[in-house]
């Protein structure tokens, strides 16, 4: 019969892992503890390594916001957008064609849409840790949701 395990995680940390874009780094959640802990991708260092899957159940690899998850909500965003002006420079973006630049970038030009991307973006990051800890048996999620949620009003 399993345990129950109550630790304290810092959302804070928490999220800044989740929302990092450092794929130099691959960062863990120690469920023993609540640490929140990164080590180099590139590491060669393979004690790190074998400690960490030997010890698979204790420390849980939180997934990085990488290029994919950028262009997926980058995507959903272009979607939803009725200037054509600002629709062509954001496809134009995604699609590497020049002019291109970073979307916050040319968002920073229109104000409106740029909270619109934002919004979105909050959302798909809350989503997006709502179900890895649903996954992972983290069963205090809605209460870091709303402290979430809270947080960004």
């Amino acid at each position: 019969m399993a345990s129950i395990h109550s630790v304290e995680i810092s959302l804070e940390d928490l999220l800044g892992a989740f929302t990092s874009g450092h794929l130099d780094k691959a960062y863990y959640l120690d469920r023993l503890t609540g640490d929140i802990f990164s080590v180099p991708s590139s590491s060669d260092n393979n004690e790190v390594r074998q400690q960490l899957e030997s010890n698979g159940e204790r420390f849980l690899e939180i997934p990085p916001f990488d290029y994919q998850s950028e262009r997926q909500i980058a995507s959903e965003f272009l979607e939803k957008i009725s200037d054509p002006e600002l629709r062509l420079l954001l496809n134009n973006s995604l699609a590497g064609r020049k002019p291109f630049g970073k979307i916050e970038d040319i968002l920073s030009f229109y104000p409106h849409e740029e909270g619109r991307f934002a919004l979105l973006k909050d959302k798909f990051l809350s989503n997006r840790l709502k179900s890895w800890m649903e996954e992972n048996n983290l069963f205090a999620a809605n209460a870091i949701l709303q402290d979430l949620k809270h947080a960004r009003e």
